[in-house]
């Protein structure tokens, strides 16, 4: 397979995908996003002492919006907990990373998988966290996170990520994952 550089300039090298929030009340929040927005909820779990609700209306996407306890009372804090952007393949995963690693006011870079993605994650000089990422050809319950290093082979990377996945008891393809959702959803095959 030839190598190719990556172009930013290009309109599908990053596109808005999902983004996460901070709530007070996780499950007031959960059925307004459910019962009013008409999402569905695809997965919930605890990463840490966060609770977090997954919610999508795309059955390709596993989540547009996540929903994250802890938001306190006063308004000193940003409640927005990421902003995530998906980009093509691992060779513009990693010119993004090289490209925020090199401005001195970015910080807390971490390279991960969900099992589900590559991603990498970052703050931007105000300190809003952002991640880029990848999606891969596997579904496994969120959330999940594990170190990965991008400096590896693609398909170094891609086993590591698929071995993450596979050990999860809900792994499955995403193809199989996306007809679920799309059935949960209420989409037919003629949509």
């Amino acid at each position: 397979m030839p190598k190719t550089t990556p172009n930013l300039r290009q309109r599908d090298a990053l596109v808005f995908s999902h983004m996460g929030f901070y709530v007070r009340d996780l499950e007031r929040m959960a059925r307004f996003y459910q019962d009013v927005m008409c999402f569905t909820e695809t997965d919930r779990g605890d990463l840490g002492t966060v609770q977090l609700v997954f919610f999508s209306r795309d059955p390709s996407e596993h989540h547009q919006i996540v929903l994250a306890s802890g938001r306190p009372v006063d308004l000193n804090f940003n409640v927005i907990n990421q902003i995530s952007l998906r980009v093509p393949d691992l060779a513009t995963l990693r010119l993004m990373r090289d490209r925020v690693a090199a401005d001195a006011d970015v910080t807390e870079l971490l390279c991960a998988t969900h099992g589900n993605a590559v991603s990498i994650y970052f703050r931007d000089p105000e300190g809003n966290r952002l991640e880029v990422f990848m999606d891969s050809p596997w579904y496994c319950e969120q959330p999940l996170r594990e170190a990965i290093d991008l400096d590896q082979a693609d398909d170094v990377i891609w086993a590591r990520a698929e071995s993450i996945a596979r050990s999860r008891p809900k792994f499955q393809l995403r193809s199989v994952w996306q007809a679920e959702m799309a059935r949960r959803m209420g989409y037919s095959s003629a949509d």
